[in-house]
C-alpha cells in the first residue's frame, strides 16, 4: 500500500490559501476516484482506495505538526517511507511549477520539517510552486494568503497536473514521475 499525503491546515479559514495546495491535490484525487475523506482518529482525514492500493491523507494536525499524522498513518497501514508521497506548497518555485524528488531536506518548509522529524527524510515529495512574491512581504502572511483571480487558472491547472503526477507515481514510480513532470517548461508565469 502507498500513501498520498497532502499537507495543509484544516478549517474553512485556510481553504484556498497558498499553503493548502497539498490538500487541493488530494481533493482533486478524491473527485477523480469518486471517494470521500473520512475522519480517522484525531489526526487525519483519509480515504482507503482499495482498487488502487493507496491511502489518501489530509492531516488535521496543522502544517507544523504534520509529521505526527503521517507517522500514525504509516504505522497503522504498515507503509514504508518510500511509498509515501508528500504533496506541499513551495515558495521558491515559480507559480504552478512542479518538482518531484525521491528524498531530501525540508528546504525551510515547516510541514516537511515535521514529517522528517517523525519519519526521516527518505520519502518522496511533490512540491507545487506558489511563488514567493515580493521579498519584503512577510512569508507567513504570503503562504496564508489566497490566490488573486489572475493566478487562479494557473494554480488550478497546476493542481490537475500534480494529480496526474501522483497517478504516474502510483503506476510507474517516482523516477518516471520526475522525468515526466519536472521537465515541463510551460512558462506559466508568462500568462499572468
Amino acid at each position: 500500500m502507498k500513501a498520498i499525503v497532502g499537507l495543509g491546515n484544516p478549517g474553512d479559514e485556510y481553504k484556498g490559501t497558498r499553503h493548502n495546495v497539498g490538500f487541493d491535490v488530494v481533493d482533486e484525487l478524491t473527485r477523480r476516484w469518486k471517494t470521500k475523506l473520512k475522519k480517522w482518529r484525531t489526526v487525519a482525514d483519509l480515504s482507503v482506495v482499495k482498487d488502487r492500493n493507496v491511502v489518501l491523507v489530509e492531516p488535521r494536525t496543522y502544517m507544523n505538526d504534520s509529521g505526527r499524522a503521517v507517522s500514525a498513518v504509516m504505522t497503522f497501514y504498515k507503509i514504508q517511507p518510500s511509498d509515501v508521497l508528500v504533496v506541499v506548497d513551495e515558495v521558491q518555485l515559480p507559480l504552478g511549477k512542479l518538482r518531484l524528488r525521491p528524498s531530501g531536506s525540508a528546504g525551510g518548509h515547516n510541514g516537511l520539517k515535521s514529517v522528517i522529524e517523525h519519519v526521516g527524510q527518505d520519502f518522496p515529495r511533490l512540491r507545487i510552486g506558489i511563488d514567493r512574491g515580493d521579498l519584503d512581504w512577510d512569508l507567513r502572511d504570503r503562504v496564508l494568503s489566497r490566490f488573486p483571480p489572475v493566478e487562479r487558472d494557473i494554480v488550478s491547472r497546476a493542481i490537475v497536473r500534480a494529480a496526474d503526477a501522483v497517478e504516474t507515481f502510483l503506476l510507474d514510480g517516482i523516477f518516471a514521475a520526475m522525468n515526466k513532470f519536472n521537465a515541463v517548461s510551460d512558462n506559466l508565469q508568462s500568462e499572468i
